[in-house]
């Protein structure tokens, strides 16, 4: 008690039932703290686990509700306020789930919806509890489609795409069924434009015109339309979880702004204060700040040191940027798995992943700037910033220790995107894997010098072939002299190095070393055929291609299409132009090659 009044830890009771158990500061809840306020009914709980300012929540926190509905986000005057995720499990109505931003109580802004049984996902903009806005619907049929809703009703145009991939582009009711001028396009390419009218009880009524012309690319490309393609700025989707970070900045990392933005009581953590990983919040007194400018002695502006060092945070329970990266991965997968598992979505997705990298990367600048203003080590200094090479940016820092968490919900977006021309080149894979080496070397056009058939071991009766015994003519004997070696029964002996060291292109999920397997690929290429020529060998394109075509057939990488699209959308654009970009477009063209000429080829 200080004056008359609660002050510090304590429980206080109210007659009506209401018991909060944490921090005062002179009579107001202020601080973390465990609250129970009864319903109506009085038998009932809301339990509020949450920090609390001035006598209202504030900051981070969980309520789990009388209704058995669970909150978990930020809040602001005992409000939901921000971000925050709402399951609802409400007897009365359909259960669903929110993730999303808030304002004052009311989903308000981007978020995603979906009901408890996965039948429908809703992805888009809200405005006090209704769909309201640009958004995108996804269904458990394989439908989904993307309009303008107003008080959750779909207005105007929009796109839809069935579970067969028909895509229709045009106008609908607002129970989105196609009604009004649209245009059609199926699946096989035919486009049919004009007048539409479909019912629930009813077909579809239609008056247009049918087209029969349509290429291939061009059916390829209405596949693959994909949804959100400038719509949704990635800036704007998940706000509130980037501004609570940055508030936490501006406050200069005080532990008060700490204690709210992270959801639980500093003082209280001994392992938190005492975790080596967690540099940049303000301790209050010398020997945690002694400590900590310890610490910052062993970082240095390396990239080695640097990429240790967001790892350890990544994966400190305790650290700022541990709570962003958790809270990214919450709202990516809310998005992207389950339903959210449709390819119309790559674009969204990858564009999300780089902007991630992009805004944890300017946060941890920020946290470095801020310790730096307050150590006297080795760091500290006005042109530390200048001092930061230029391989260090959020592609060689960021996204080797965020991608292993998003990969794999991110990937399956890639392989879905790339399942049709995968499907053709896996087929070529599996013929070309029915010939020899030296029948496929020969089949490729590889010139006959280059073959590394020194690497092939023959077993003593692929040597000599067996010949008839004079003596005997039941009985064969070795052949008494040199015989053509058996060459062509071999399979998978050639160029095995550089084909091993493709193969590791899947056990990372990093551009970076994926671009540096295909580079060590190519050096051993070029290594074998240096020894077989007995000299130094640069191979021009001519001899590249087919050499690689041969070593990407026996690798077997099943969905390579996919590997190299994801590399594309998420490498270092430094690279660009360079020797890794030559290398990638060049097994690109390896893959193109297998995919599109394997019926011609081998038919």
């Amino acid at each position: 008690m200080s004056w008359g009044k609660p002050h510090g830890k304590g429980t206080l009771k109210w007659p009506n039932g209401r018991n909060h158990v944490g921090d005062f500061k002179f009579g107001q809840e202020d601080g973390f703290g465990i609250c129970l306020i009864p319903d109506s009914s009085g038998d009932r709980y809301d339990c509020y686990k949450c920090h609390w300012r001035n006598g209202a929540i504030h900051g981070y926190g969980i309520c789990e509700y009388a209704d058995e509905s669970v909150y978990k986000g930020y809040f602001k005057d005992n409000m939901r306020h921000g971000f925050g995720i709402l399951e609802n499990q409400t007897s009365t109505t359909t259960s669903w789930k929110y993730t999303g931003t808030w304002d004052r109580d009311k989903r308000t802004g981007y978020g995603v919806w979906e009901s408890s049984d996965n039948s429908e996902r809703y992805i888009g903009m809200w405005q006090e509890n209704q769909r309201h806005g640009l958004g995108i619907v996804l269904l458990n049929t394989g439908s989904c489609y993307q309009g303008v809703f107003n008080a959750s009703k779909l207005v105007g145009s929009g796109i839809l795409i069935t579970e067969d991939n028909n895509l229709y582009e045009g106008e609908f009711t607002e129970a989105c069924l196609l009604s009004g001028k649209g245009k059609l396009t199926f699946a096989n390419g035919f486009t049919l434009e004009g007048t539409f009218n479909k019912t629930a009880h009813s077909g579809l009524q239609t008056h247009g015109v049918l087209s029969t012309g349509c290429s291939f690319q061009d059916e390829i490309l209405k596949k693959k339309f994909q949804f959100g393609a400038g719509s949704f700025p990635v800036e704007e989707r998940w706000q509130g979880i980037f501004e609570q970070f940055q508030k936490f900045l501006e406050s200069g990392c005080k532990r008060e702004a700490e204690e709210s933005f992270l959801g639980f009581h500093v003082k209280s953590s001994k392992k938190m204060q005492k975790s080596q990983e967690y540099l940049y919040c303000q301790r209050d007194n010398e020997k945690d700040l002694g400590q900590t400018e310890d610490i910052m002695k062993e970082l240095s502006l390396e990239l080695k040191s640097l990429q240790s060092y967001v790892e350890k945070a990544f994966n400190t329970s305790h650290h700022p940027l541990k709570k962003v990266i958790k809270l990214l991965l919450v709202v990516f997968q809310a998005t992207y798995s389950g339903l959210g598992a449709n390819f119309h979505l790559l674009s969204m997705a990858q564009e999300e992943i780089k902007y991630y990298a992009k805004k944890l990367w300017e946060f941890f600048r920020a946290l470095l700037a801020l310790k730096t203003e307050k150590s006297s080590g080795p760091l500290s200094g006005e042109n530390d910033e200048d001092e930061m090479s230029e391989d260090l940016n959020p592609y060689t820092v960021i996204l080797p220790a965020m991608l292993p968490r998003f990969h794999p919900d991110l990937f399956m977006l890639y392989m879905l995107y790339r399942q049709q021309e995968d499907a053709l080149y896996w087929q070529g894979i599996v013929r070309l894997g029915h010939l020899t080496d030296t029948k496929l070397l020969e089949f490729l056009d590889v010139q006959k010098q280059l073959w590394p058939l020194k690497d092939v071991k023959l077993t003593p009766t692929q040597a000599l072939p067996l010949t008839k015994n004079p003596a005997n003519p039941n009985k064969a004997q070795p052949t008494p002299y040199p015989r053509r070696k058996r060459y062509s029964i071999v399979r998978h002996k050639c160029f095995q190095s550089a084909t091993e060291c493709l193969q590791k292109i899947i056990s990372t999920v990093d551009p970076k070393e994926k671009l540096e397997i295909i580079l060590k690929t190519y050096q051993e290429i070029e290594k074998t055929v240096s020894r077989v020529v007995s000299k130094d060998y640069k191979l021009p394109m001519d001899d590249l291609l087919p050499l690689l075509i041969y070593v990407v057939s026996r690798a077997g990488i099943q969905h390579l299409g996919a590997e190299i699209h994801f590399i594309q959308d998420l490498m270092d654009p430094s690279n660009r132009g360079g020797i890794n970009d030559f290398l990638l477009t060049a097994l690109e063209s390896c893959y193109e090659h297998i995919q599109k000429d394997e019926v011609r080829l081998f038919k």
